[in-house]
Parts: C-alpha cells; sequence; structure tokens
C-alpha cells in the first residue's frame, strides 16, 4: 500500500507548490518579535563618490517600496576631506548602523582613507565579504560560498607609516595604541593598557624590552615582549619616543577569530580556515595563528584549517568550492576577498560589511574599484545588486529577517531571469532599470 501511495504523493507537491518542501509559498516563523521591535529604525546614509548616490539611491527606492521599517538620515561625504565630518560620526554613534557609498582614497599625497578613520573610530575591527555564486550568472567555477572575515583595525593595512629620514619611508606592521604611551627609556619600558571589552585597566608592570639591532641613520626599533609575545613596538629617533603602536596584538587577533567562529557556528558553516604568512612572518602571523587555534579548541564541531597565503590565493582561482569561512589578518584579507569575489562573479554583486561592539557599518563587499567610474556615473549603470545585498545583511542586522528575505529573493529573481543585466554582468540595462525590476519582484 505505501509503495503505491508514494508516487500519488510525489505528483500532488509536483503539482501544488504548497506542499513541495522549501517553496516560496510556504510561511515560516522566524522569530517572535518584543513589543516595539517594528518601530522604524534610524539607519546612517552615506552617499559616497562617484557611483556612490546612484547606488545608494537605487536602496532608498527599494526599501521605500517595501515599506521597510528604517528610516535614513543621508549625508554627502567625500573621499577628498581630510576627516570624517563631525555630524557624520556623532549620527553613526547615535544610530549604530550606517550603509555607504564607496568613498574613494587619493593614491598617495598622505591623504588618509576615510574608510580607514571611520573603521578606527568605531572600533569596526571585523569585515565580513559573502561570495558566492548567484543562479542565472555564469562563472567559471561552480558552488562557490566563501565568508571572507578579515581583521580591520591593525596590520599593515591599517595605513601607519612614517618617513625615518629624508629619502627612507617605512611602513609599520602596527596599530596605534589608544589607551597609553611609553615615554619611558627602553630599558625601563612600561606596559599598561585598557582591554575595550570591559574597558578594565591592565598594567603588565615593567618589562624589559629586546632592543631590535636595526639601525637606519638616527632611528632604531625596539619591541616589547610578554609571555614571548611582542605587545607593543616603536621607533626611537635619537632620544623621541612616539606613542606606542600596536604589533598585531593577541587581543585583537582573538577578537576577530571568535567572530569567524562565532559565525560560523550561528550560520551552520562546518570549516573556518585560517590564511597567513607565519613562515616569513613567524612573530607576528605566529601570534595570529596561535590566537586561532586557542579559540577553535572552544568550536570542536567545526573544522579548522590554516593556509599560507600564497597557496590560498592559487587554491582560490583552481578550485574555490573547498573554501567556507575564511578569517584573516587586514591586509591578506583585502586580497583574498577581493580575489573570491572576482571568481564568484565580481565586485559589483558581492555583499559585505564592517561590525564592531556596538556599530556596523554595510557597504558593497569588494573593493569598489569602479566608483570615480565617471563613464558609469554619466549613463547611469552603476550595479546596485552588491548594496542591495549588503542592505539585506543590515535588514537582518536589525532584526528584520522577513524583509531581508523579500529583497534578496527578489535580487536573485532579477538575475536569474537574466533581463536586466548592467554591463559588467554582460547586460546593458541602467541602474533604474535594474531597481524597476526588482521592484517589481517582490513579494
Amino acid at each position: 500500500m505505501a509503495r503505491r501511495t508514494l508516487p500519488i504523493l510525489k505528483q500532488l507537491c509536483a503539482r501544488s507548490p504548497s506542499l513541495s518542501p522549501g517553496s516560496g509559498s510556504t510561511r515560516s516563523v522566524t522569530y517572535m518579535p518584543r513589543p516595539g521591535d517594528g518601530a522604524p529604525r534610524p539607519v546612517t546614509l552615506i552617499a559616497g563618490d562617484g557611483i556612490g548616490p546612484l547606488v545608494t539611491g537605487a536602496v532608498e527606492q527599494v526599501m521605500d517600496a517595501m515599506h521597510a521599517p528604517v528610516y535614513f538620515e543621508r549625508f554627502e561625504c567625500n573621499g577628498e576631506m581630510k576627516s570624517v565630518p563631525p555630524e557624520v560620526m556623532e549620527s553613526i554613534k547615535k544610530n549604530k548602523v550606517c550603509l555607504k557609498g564607496g568613498l574613494m582614497t587619493p593614491v598617495g599625497g598622505g591623504v588618509s582613507s576615510l574608510n580607514v578613520q571611520l573603521r578606527k573610530e568605531l572600533d569596526l575591527f571585523a569585515s565580513l565579504v559573502n561570495c558566492f555564486n548567484l543562479p542565472g550568472l555564469p562563472t567559471r567555477h561552480e558552488n562557490v560560498d566563501i565568508v571572507v572575515i578579515r581583521e580591520n583595525t591593525e596590520g599593515e593595512y591599517a595605513g601607519l607609516e612614517h618617513e625615518v629620514v629624508p629619502g627612507v619611508v617605512e611602513s609599520l606592521k602596527f596599530h596605534e595604541q589608544r589607551n597609553g604611551t611609553n615615554t619611558q627609556p627602553p630599558d625601563q619600558a612600561y606596559c599598561s593598557f585598557e582591554e575595550q571589552a570591559s574597558n578594565k585597566k591592565y598594567t603588565a608592570g615593567t618589562i624589559p624590552p629586546i632592543r631590535q639591532g636595526i639601525p637606519f641613520g638616527k632611528a632604531s626599533l625596539f619591541t616589547v615582549y610578554a609571555d614571548s609575545y611582542p605587545v607593543f613596538s616603536c621607533t626611537l629617533l635619537d632620544n623621541f619616543c612616539p606613542d606606542v603602536v600596536y604589533v598585531i596584538t593577541k587581543f585583537c587577533s582573538e577578537r576577530v577569530a571568535k567572530y569567524a567562529f562565532e559565525y560560523a557556528y550561528l550560520n551552520n558553516r562546518k570549516t573556518v580556515t585560517a590564511v597567513h604568512k607565519a613562515n616569513i612572518m613567524k612573530l607576528a602571523d605566529g601570534l595570529f595563528l596561535e590566537s586561532c587555534r586557542e579559540v577553535a579548541s572552544n568550536y570542536p564541531g567545526i573544522k579548522y584549517n590554516e593556509i599560507i597565503v600564497d597557496n590560498c590565493c592559487m587554491q582560490l582561482v583552481s578550485k574555490p568550492e573547498q573554501f567556507d569561512v575564511m578569517v584573516t589578518p587586514n591586509l591578506y584579507g583585502n586580497l583574498v576577498a577581493n580575489t573570491a569575489a572576482g571568481i564568484a562573479g565580481g565586485t559589483g554583486v558581492m555583499p559585505g560589511g564592517n561590525v564592531g561592539a556596538d556599530h556596523a557599518i554595510f557597504e558593497q563587499g569588494a573593493s569598489a574599484g569602479n566608483v570615480g567610474n565617471q563613464k558609469l556615473v554619466e549613463q547611469k549603470k552603476a550595479n546596485p545588486v552588491a548594496l542591495l545585498l549588503s542592505s539585506a545583511m543590515m535588514l537582518r542586522h536589525l532584526q528584520f529577517p522577513s524583509f531581508a528575505d523579500r529583497l534578496e529573493t527578489a535580487v536573485k529573481r532579477v538575475i536569474s531571469e537574466g533581463k536586466f543585466m548592467t554591463k559588467d554582468l554582460g547586460g546593458t540595462s541602467t541602474t533604474q532599470e535594474v531597481v524597476d525590476a526588482v521592484i517589481a519582484n517582490l513579494d
């Protein structure tokens, strides 16, 4: 009897979408909201440079069409500014959440990146980029679904560099020490800092530093060690000792590793891979690896791997489907995320964000290399998909999952149909035509 009824049930499921597992018409309970959870939430909106106003404007239109419970405080901010305007920073600190178009950083000239300023000021220690195949978008590799989580506040990419002597520039793999200074002579160095997570002050006391024999004219570098780990490092010029700066630190390495494993745990991811160059950078990257290993021991259900960044890039372009969640120091993560984005479909469709303990900024996930493309601006053909998907991430962050699902589903339908695609995806559509198609596909 059971054998005879099974084909009939299958036919009924095939005819009725409501009976088929995983169909879009089934409604599931996502969570029980608390009273007041539906109140509109303020979000700081930075339009950005170049195509930024186009794609942020696209997000505003879609949010209005969905009647999403968010409203934007819009600010004009451009990469040529020396610093982030105070009113913008105040808005982000008040609202806790920001959506941002790309900000250009002039190459050379000593102009500080506003993107880096935002990450440092708000302590956005983790950058997340999700690189995945979209149905209907042909790519060389299939089954790509990689999440790159990178440390966002220290390392080479933190932008710390200075001219030691005329003609000699030193780029430091350090992070600015915010909560203490070291003006003692090297033989009497004291180490103290405030742990940002709990605001408690830890004083390591007198730590005999190791003076590194790196003569550069009248400059030399010394490093302070604690428990065999480099804690502080600074450059001495004659009798001048600047504010202490961090090397790659155990504190920052541990918290980004914890975030990566927590993300994997909460999203049913199976593997976390640490990307490093510890075969050469034995102390700095070695400390990063040690931190990742300690955190991994607390997650026995998640497989932990390590890979040297050189091999990682080669493996990404040859067999990207082997990677799941990747956790990296700052600079490596920027390179890995852009490589993965190019493999999965391009930077125009990859969402991302930056998160800290109190604030989050959502933006195009991979490098916004087309931010200053004047031709795209004039033709109004910028791809809004990446920022729309980043907005879906933002809606989930704000605990509006059904709105996030509706937005993601509409975007994926437009890509799958292939009728409205911008030039980077092989089409000729304008930004507005893509937006109209997304709105038409909203449930």
